[in-house]
């Protein structure tokens, strides 16, 4: 009989889901610990502008146009970023899209605006903060995990062991929380992770748009910023953007080696 790989073995077989982690692990870890460790102020203006990286010691990712140190910022916008996109993976996995009928029009109706437009109007609207932007970005989120738990529920409840439950009189509800919703688990865990990365996209651009929150450091803002200066100083562009390119892929690669992991037909 062959043995059954654990989770973690299924997903240390995807060597690109493992770079992914250690590569997540490190922004996360920056995020949390990298004010302590270095906690210059990144709104302070602490030396001149345009200070190429590796210029000057004391600021080892050079300074922007207003003298900002850009280490700072990168430091700072990584938690800006990753809670924006942590809230939203959170809000829009608990979402349950298999009530009846009315809620898929509800979601279908979120579906066919523009997500990227809709959040901008929200976020006009109610004016930026963190919050609201969450908020805003949850909201265009939700429907896709909706839809797909739905059509996981509708395969499920066709399964033998869910018909044995319906025969030895078990209740509805306890049926859909203790029996078809643990089947769903892995493709939610999944697709939200992959909602996470997408977060971190729109916050960028609203930030980049000068619709972020005006009182946090952010990746997007810090693109934003050097935006007028990509000719004399691409540094304060490609830094920002690189880190949120890593970032991005490390979550897809994550993303990728979950599904690998939770699949029990794998291994």
């Amino acid at each position: 009989m062959i043995a059954r790989l654990t989770f973690w073995q299924r997903f240390r077989r995807n060597r690109t889901a493992v770079f992914g982690l250690l590569v997540l692990a490190l922004v996360m870890a920056v995020a949390m610990f990298g004010p302590l460790l270095y906690g210059a102020d990144p709104w302070a203006m602490v030396t001149s502008p345009f200070l190429w990286p590796g210029q000057d010691p004391a600021h080892l990712l050079g300074s922007d146009n207003a003298g900002r140190d850009v280490l700072s910022g990168l430091i700072n916008g990584a938690r800006v970023s990753l809670t924006i996109g942590v809230l939203v993976g959170a809000v829009a996995g608990y979402f349950r899209g298999f009530i009846d009928d009315v809620l898929m029009r509800f979601t279908e109706v979120f579906q066919t605006i523009p997500h990227f437009l809709f959040v901008i109007v929200l976020v006009a609207i109610f004016q930026p903060s963190t919050v609201v932007i969450c908020v805003a970005i949850a909201v265009v989120s939700w429907p896709p995990v909706a839809r797909l738990v739905r059509g996981q529920f509708l395969t499920l409840r066709q399964r033998a062991f869910v018909e044995s439950c319906v025969v030895i009189g078990m209740s509805t509800p306890r049926i859909i929380f203790t029996q078809i919703l643990p089947n769903c688990i892995a493709p939610i865990i999944v697709t939200a992770s992959i909602m996470v990365a997408s977060a971190i996209l729109l916050e960028a651009g609203l930030s980049f748009l000068g619709l972020g929150d005006p009182n946090v450091m952010s990746w997007g803002a810090m693109i934003g910023f050097g935006r007028q200066s990509l000719r004399t100083a691409w540094y304060l562009a490609a830094i920002p953007g690189l880190a949120i390119q890593l970032t991005v892929l490390a979550i897809s690669f994550v993303s990728e080696g979950l599904n690998d992991a939770l699949n029990p037909r794998l291994g």
